[in-house]
Formats: structure tokens, sequence, C-alpha cells
């Protein structure tokens, strides 16, 4: 479980970093792109916010699944 923890979090940095990266490249290049750059932008803001979301409704629902809730 720890094992895999840590991949999916190494998973989730370079992707992030990735995101940021193509962000700056697609924000030097020239205004054909900038849809793509605004699409990057966005990808840059609601992946971590979503990733965080997923970990909080996980984390209420872990919570109130557990055995001693029903006691």
């Amino acid at each position: 479980m720890k094992k895999s923890r840590r991949i999916l979090a190494m998973a989730g940095v370079v992707l992030l970093l990735g995101l940021y990266l193509i962000t700056l490249v697609l924000a030097c290049l020239d205004k054909d792109f900038f849809p793509m750059f605004m699409a990057s932008l966005f990808s840059t803001l609601a992946i971590p916010v979503l990733i965080w979301l997923y970990g909080m409704v996980y984390r209420w629902l872990k919570r109130d699944s557990s055995p001693e809730s029903d006691l």
C-alpha cells in the first residue's frame, strides 16, 4: 500500500512538472498556440485542486465507514 502511494505521488509530480513546462513553452510561442496555452493553464490549476478534493472526499468516506461509527 505504501509503495503504491509513493509511485502514484511521483507520477503526480511528474505530471504537474510536465504541465508547468508545457505551459511555459506555449507561453513563449506565437499567438497561434493561444488556445493550447489556455487549456494547459487551466489544467495546471484544475488538476491539483481536483486531486485535493478527491483526497478530502476519500477521507470523509473512509471515516464514515469505519466500524467505530456503527457503535
